[in-house]
């Protein structure tokens, strides 16, 4: 499969880009990868043949049906697996393993629970090359803090905080670095839906601040379309690039005032994507079903 060019939805017109003149900030190029089962000598392959660019300061969102390899590439982007062929690069350089550039943020928070929140958060510096000043370590700390809307909780422990907090103290760590890349594996998953969505407003907010290239890992349509500039859409196993396509509603998207989840526009992606996913989710189905 060779390069991927992105679509809009039927009847939609494409928004105006900046940056896609610009050069790509992440390139996968003809990637397959797939995981080893030495026990049986076996090899499962997650993702075959993907060809995919993503611009520096873009939002990209990775929709499929479970198992199709969105983890696998985004994985593959923070250097945790090699590709079994084809090469991904960042800035043109081949990924050979993590990196200060990227960070990831997980759906299970990955806190430590003897640490407090700051501690946590300063761990991240803790374990990069390069020492990071203590007064430093400390002024990004609250920098992150204040971001993700947790400042004055320095001092609490995991333990103490709800999903959504904790979830805001894993986003804040991977901030505080100041990585390029965020790397965010379905980061909402765990939380219940009206924190989910005070925690997408807030994401948005965050990243207009930072101008971070994002790519970001749903099961949610919804979410997909309110946050991404782009949506790639993965088939089941072995996942291929199925559609991309452009997201080209005004931002911010959470102004009540906008209301952009009534808008025309918002329906056509939904129900463009929807048709897609529909598709490959019951694909995935009957493939388990015939096992």
């Amino acid at each position: 499969m060779g390069q991927v060019e992105a679509h809009s939805a039927p009847g939609a017109q494409h928004a105006a880009d900046d940056r896609a003149s610009e050069p790509a900030l992440i390139e996968a190029v003809h990637v397959t990868a797939g995981y080893d089962n030495r026990r049986e000598h076996t090899r499962l392959i997650a993702l075959r043949d993907v060809s995919l660019q993503v611009r520096r300061g873009e939002f990209l969102a990775i929709v499929g049906p479970s198992g199709c390899g969105k983890t696998t590439f985004i994985n593959l982007i923070a250097g945790f697996v090699k590709p079994i062929e084809g090469s991904v690069r960042v800035r043109g350089e081949e990924v050979t393993g993590p990196g200060a550039d990227r960070a990831m943020v997980f759906q299970d928070y990955a806190l430590l629970p003897w640490r407090t929140v700051e501690r946590n958060i300063r761990f991240a510096m803790e374990n990069r090359r390069g020492h990071v000043p203590k007064a430093e370590q400390a002024e990004r700390a609250a920098r992150a803090l204040r971001l993700v809307g947790l400042t004055g909780f320095e001092k609490s422990y995991p333990h103490e905080l709800s999903g959504g907090m904790r979830q805001r103290v894993g986003i804040a760590r991977a901030l505080v670095t100041e990585p390029e890349i965020l790397l965010m594996d379905e980061p909402f998953g765990a939380v219940d839906a009206m924190t989910r969505e005070a925690m997408q407003a807030e994401l948005e907010k965050i990243i207009a601040e930072t101008r971070q290239t994002v790519v970001f890992i749903t099961h949610s349509i919804d979410e997909a379309i309110l946050l991404a500039d782009r949506i790639v859409v993965i088939s089941k196993r072995p996942g291929t690039i199925r559609e991309v396509i452009d997201v080209d509603l005004p931002r911010p998207r959470f102004d009540e005032q906008a209301d952009v989840q009534r808008s025309p526009r918002f329906g056509e992606i939904r129900s463009h994507l929807w048709s897609l996913l529909a598709d490959e989710a019951l694909g995935a189905k009957q493939e388990v079903a015939t096992r």
